[in-house]
């Protein structure tokens, strides 16, 4: 048992760090006093003093004159929890301010417009400008407090260059200390990135700001990463659910780091029409999705659907949670981790484990189809086959999985021949292969089939499922237009979903003549 936690640790640990660097390398404006602000964050966050309890939080706040609740933008448990936090603040029976970062001070006015009922939504969002992701989470802020009828503070500035979080510190401490020195002593309530409210970044500048006055301060993180990862190698991870740090201030536990930097991830790569799942709710959506997937392929998965397990990113135990469902030698297990780690959704069909590494619609409902498939036609689907027909049978799976994903969402789009061609010229190593082999295989497939298949990489390595995967795609795009158009017949579909691929090479090569790709 302590062995299976070590190993789920160092799972989630691996993918930590992974994604994490993935996030490095797509954030741009890391200067050198944004590492420093950072570095401060971290070194008051790297461990905890004690374990406490919610109602020992919710104490703390009614206590406080100025609460700075830490927000993870992307991940809305983070903005839930800050309204349970608001609620429990109105329960002091204390007058109560929402100061909120999402919001620019200059926009303060189109906010109580929009409070007061003077202007719609919409000319709302056309003011502050939010993307349709960020949005929502905005949305739900605000809604709340126009419902409950608490007074909204916009405390954000625009700002760039090495001052910028020293200045937007300064501007949201001024709007903050305004509000916290009323006559009657309301209660602020304070959203705003984790980084500023380490003590001596935002409430110092509050402190400042406030002069001669005083007003006590409470800074509550939420799912600190140096607390988090001592309380995974404690083995206290879901029996915490708040802790007290060495300075005072306190941390919410409520979600990972791994699923926090997911959320971010999943926003960056949302594609058109795709949408994030709440992880609470994965499970049965892809339910959902398995089953209207399933109608429409002519495939029973009701009985089968009591046995698929949906693990995700949040399961700590997912690879123990796969070896206990399925008989899997070491080396499958090896590659197993490997596709965890890749930060790829997968089903199992051994297992009978839908793996959602990304909480997406497109992701979840392309895992569905595969799922459908598997009721389809049982352990064909992870047959045993000779190099080619293995990488033909992918690219047939594939195909499948896309289509069924476009069936849940018509705007999902992949990458055509002429995106292909583009990033085999702009991209490097091993993507600039995959690049290669999809075109010179595009390039010969209709004229000479029996030449495309000596273009193959054969050896079950990244080069072999990143062009499978990108040849599926295509193959299953144009599937969909063909089935949308009435150009495939739904019972050329249901056939196929239920076809074993005794060939997969010769049913590779027949659909896409037959699709004209």
């Amino acid at each position: 048992m302590r062995h299976s936690m070590r190993a789920s640790l160092a799972l989630h640990l691996a993918l930590f760090r992974r994604q994490r660097a993935q996030i490095a390398r797509v954030v741009d404006g890391q200067t050198a006093s944004f590492r420093t602000y950072e570095a401060r964050f971290r070194r008051r966050t790297s461990g905890y003093r004690s374990v406490t309890t919610l109602p020992a939080v919710y104490q703390q706040v009614q206590a406080a004159d100025v609460v700075y609740v830490g927000d993870y933008h992307t991940l809305p448990l983070a903005q839930e929890t800050y309204l349970a936090l608001v609620e429990r603040a109105q329960a002091s029976g204390r007058r109560v301010i929402m100061a909120l970062e999402c919001v620019e001070g200059r926009h303060q006015a189109t906010v109580d417009a929009w409070r007061a009922g003077r202007i719609t939504e919409r000319s709302l969002l056309a003011k502050l400008g939010h993307g349709s992701g960020v949005w929502s989470n905005t949305r739900t802020l605000l809604s709340f407090a126009r419902k409950q009828k608490l007074e909204v503070v916009g405390i954000d500035r625009r700002a760039q260059g090495e001052r910028s979080l020293e200045l937007r510190d300064a501007y949201a401490a001024e709007r903050i200390a305004r509000a916290a020195r009323a006559p009657d002593r309301p209660l602020v309530m304070v959203l705003v990135g984790q980084y500023h409210v380490a003590p001596c970044h935002l409430p110092a500048q509050v402190e400042r700001a406030l002069g001669t006055e005083t007003r006590k301060g409470l800074v509550v993180y939420q799912n600190a990463e140096g607390v988090w990862w001592r309380l995974a190698r404690e083995g206290r991870v879901g029996a915490a659910e708040a802790v007290e740090l060495a300075d005072g201030t306190l941390c919410l536990m409520n979600a990972s780091p791994v699923v926090c930097q997911q959320s971010f991830l999943d926003y960056l790569e949302a594609e058109a029409g795709d949408a994030p799942l709440l992880d609470r709710g994965a499970a049965e959506r892809f339910r959902e999705m398995s089953a209207l997937i399933g109608r429409l392929a002519g495939v029973p998965v009701g009985r089968s659907l009591d046995t698929v397990d949906v693990a995700t990113a949040a399961d700590g135990d997912v690879l123990a949670r796969i070896q206990r469902r399925g008989r899997f030698t070491q080396a499958e297990l090896t590659q197993l981790r490997r596709h965890i780690l890749s930060r790829e959704s997968s089903y199992i069909p051994r297992a009978r484990v839908a793996y959602l590494a990304s909480l997406s619609l497109n992701h979840a409902a392309e895992e569905a189809a595969h799922f459908v498939r598997h009721c389809a036609v049982g352990d064909a689907m992870d047959a045993p086959r000779g190099a080619s027909e293995a990488f033909y049978a992918r690219c047939l799976e594939e195909a499948l999985g896309f289509f069924g994903s476009k069936l849940v969402n018509p705007r999902r789009t992949c990458l055509g021949v002429a995106e292909w061609a583009k990033r085999f010229g702009e991209s490097r190593g091993v993507e600039r292969q995959i690049a290669a082999f999809v075109l010179a295989h595009k390039a010969t497939e209709a004229e000479a089939p029996e030449e495309a298949v000596k273009l193959l990489p054969l050896r079950k390595d990244r080069l072999f499922h990143g062009v499978s995967h990108a040849l599926g795609y295509l193959l299953g795009d144009r599937l969909y237009q063909a089935f949308d158009s009435g150009q495939v017949a739904k019972a050329e579909v249901q056939a196929l979903f239920r076809d074993p691929f005794v060939d997969p090479r010769a049913a590779y090569f027949a659909w896409a003549e037959r699709l004209g790709i």
